[in-house]
């Protein structure tokens, strides 16, 4: 008489049931996380720069202080640019005739300068966050 079936078959369908709310527990945690992305992407403060004849166009972004930004960027030059903030330490090459995004954390109140590292003459500009 062997005790391995009844064993294994109770054992079994305390595995499946453990299994099966284990999935259940990752599945309610994945749409959590849904939902939070898409109610922090609503969040974001969406703003657009351009660069033309190697300087930005606005020169001065008006940003709301504490919320996520999203600066899409798009270099209308045939050459390419750098957009650049020491004061806000992001870098990005936006190559000619193209668009680029920069996403920058909450920022707190100030002036926030920000260049073309390539024409650092012309393309100058600075973000006031209140």
């Amino acid at each position: 008489m062997s005790l391995t079936p009844p064993f294994y078959s109770r054992n079994a369908a305390r595995f499946r049931t453990l299994l099966s709310a284990s999935a259940a527990a990752l599945l309610a945690l994945s749409g959590a996380g849904i939902g939070t992305a898409t109610v922090q992407a609503s969040e974001e403060h969406e703003v657009e720069i351009s660069i033309k004849n190697h300087m930005f166009e606005p020169e001065a972004l008006k940003l709301p202080v504490g919320k996520p930004i999203k600066i899409t960027v798009k270099n209308l030059d045939p050459t390419p640019e750098e957009f650049e903030s020491d004061d806000l330490g992001f870098e990005k090459i936006i190559p000619g005739n193209t668009t680029a995004i920069v996403r920058l954390k909450p920022l707190k109140p100030g002036t926030y300068m920000f260049f073309g590292e390539f024409n650092m003459d012309t393309a100058l500009g600075h973000i006031v966050a209140e």
